[in-house]
């Protein structure tokens, strides 16, 4: 067994972060915290991904589902159909191949885990 404690994982910028539309803000930026790092499960990768005010990914896909589980602020899940409004305790599945980005509200600041197949890979 092995137990994380969130607040005791350093934060690695993830550096510049696409800005959502209409953002005036600046330059927006997100951090990872490693939950389970590559190699370290046979199954699964897990990190925590911290979005500024306006941050987001900008459209990609995995190779594997992706499970987002929103553990702080309100933000966005976009796939090619819609955008959907996500807030502390909603939990999105994302499906392998689909296109699509999530990240904060460009007011508010959010995180989530975000939980894929130890084997996944991102595209644009």
């Amino acid at each position: 067994m092995r137990v994380v404690r969130i607040a005791n994982v350093d934060h690695v910028s993830m550096g510049t972060a696409e800005p959502v539309p209409g953002w005036t803000g600046g330059e927006v930026h997100r951090s990872r915290q490693t939950i389970i790092p590559e190699g370290g499960s046979e199954f699964f990768n897990a990190s925590v991904v911290n979005f500024e005010k306006g941050a987001q990914t900008g459209w990609h896909r995995h190779s594997s589902d992706q499970i987002l589980v929103i553990t702080m602020g309100n933000g966005i899940v976009a796939d090619e159909a819609q955008e959907v409004e996500v807030g502390v305790g909603d939990v999105v599945q994302i499906m392998a191949g689909e296109n699509h980005w999530h990240g904060a509200s460009a007011n508010g600041y959010m995180a989530h885990i975000t939980i894929t197949s130890s084997d996944s890979t991102a595209s644009r």
